[in-house]
């Protein structure tokens, strides 16, 4: 049963990864803003294989932030 779960999970963050990223590709933002978040999402792509729960968490932070318009500032 857990193992199903986890499963889910790992269905749910790949899946909401791929509309992340997909987001931050089209966004209308200085390049560096474009390369903050996608350095962000690495970040979280990275976790996901450790700890998949905080990878789930960090991503909604971020879409959040996507769905609020709030961005790193650039380099």
């Amino acid at each position: 049963m857990e193992r199903d779960s986890q499963l889910k999970l790992y269905s749910q963050v790949a899946d909401r990864l791929k509309e992340a990223h997909t987001r931050v590709r089209a966004l209308q933002v200085p390049e560096g803003v474009r390369m903050a978040l996608s350095r962000k999402l690495l970040v979280i792509t990275a976790a996901a294989k450790h700890d998949l729960p905080d990878a789930a968490r960090r991503l909604d932070r971020l879409m959040k932030d996507l769905d609020e318009g709030r961005f790193p500032e650039g380099d």
